[in-house]
């Protein structure tokens, strides 16, 4: 019979280590950032055949990210796009496979493993996913107009382009603390809006944060219009507790209010929790015998670079495991 999604029965198929094909792997990875292209190093030292499909931002979400300060080993920190590409090149230097496309569909029902990108079908022994999360969006009807228009999700991208204007921070977590005190750089004034009276970002940001005399709190509020012709002039805010409005002339909105789990061509083939982010077992394994996670695709706790790349080196080391006793 076919392999069982919940994890039990035989998979009707011999171990598949004799096929001979261009597009057949011991170990694919979906998707690359800290997690994959860690676990591609372990795995591709290893002497096992992988390849990264690396989806259409390879190095995931420190492509984004400015000056990297709580990386080990860069006592005076490291851009997030350096370490990636460092990171990239060291996969490749141990015979990792990539290939830039989107993943569209999975096969976790039989062996081998089958993985359908936009322009052709690889079969995997074992697979990882690493696919990480995105960032998530406001909600509102003007919102989508108006990227790249004056919305971003990415200071580092796109702070420059925002020099001497009024700037706007949605969000009160890390990530929104780090993009207020990048942005102060170039704009005028930032201003952050977060929906409660309490941030929860770490200490030592909210320190940075307070003692920054360009950054401003706007408490209790939210973001519910967003006003401008070709670009953004204002937006409309919102009192949650009073339901006061009022107006903000902006030349920049900045969105920074978490993410969701890339995860949904995994659903109906492995589990997950009602958040989305999938589920795992003995530390990286899914409920998929072969099928692996490792990083923010699972991880909704630490987020974090280094501990990304911790998971993808632990679940480099179970996959190696896992295919050497499979092959006994």
């Amino acid at each position: 019979m076919l392999y069982q999604a919940d994890g039990s029965g035989e998979t009707g198929h011999s171990f598949s280590s004799d096929i001979k094909s261009d597009n057949h792997f011991d170990v694919i990875i979906i998707g690359s950032g800290p997690a994959g292209y860690t676990a591609s190093i372990y795995t591709s030292r290893a002497k096992l055949k992988t390849l990264i499909i690396t989806g259409s931002l390879p190095g995931g979400q420190l492509m984004t990210t400015s000056e990297v300060e709580n990386y080990p080993g860069f006592p005076n920190g490291i851009f997030g796009p350096e370490l990636m590409i460092n990171m990239k090149q060291q996969s490749e230097r141990f015979g990792t496979a990539m290939i830039t496309d989107e993943v569209k569909k999975v096969n976790f029902n039989q062996r081998p493993f089958e993985i359908y990108t936009e322009s052709s079908i690889y079969t995997a022994e074992s697979v990882l996913i690493s696919t990480g999360a995105t960032p998530r969006k406001l909600g509102i009807e003007p919102e989508q107009a108006f990227a790249g228009r004056g919305i971003s999700y990415c200071a580092t991208c796109d702070g420059p382009f925002f020099k001497d204007q009024h700037i706007v921070v949605v969000g009160g977590g890390d990530t929104a603390l780090e993009e207020a005190s990048f942005l102060t750089k170039f704009g005028k004034s930032v201003k952050i809006i977060h929906r409660r009276e309490h941030l929860r970002a770490s200490k030592i940001l909210q320190e940075r944060a307070f003692e920054n005399p360009k950054i401003e709190f706007v408490w209790n509020s939210s973001v519910v219009d967003i006003k401008g012709d070709n670009k953004i002039s204002s937006i409309i805010i919102k009192n949650i507790k009073n339901g006061e409005e009022k107006k903000l002339n902006v030349g920049g909105l900045f969105v920074a209010i978490g993410h969701e789990p890339n995860t949904s061509i995994f659903k109906g083939q492995i589990e997950m929790d009602d958040k989305g982010y999938v589920i795992v077992n003995n530390y990286t394994q899914t409920n998929i015998d072969g099928v692996f996670a490792s990083g923010d695709v699972h991880d909704h706790r630490y987020r974090q670079a280094i501990t990304a790349a911790g998971f993808g080196c632990m679940a480099a080391l179970d996959i190696e495991k896992w295919l050497a006793e499979k092959r006994n």
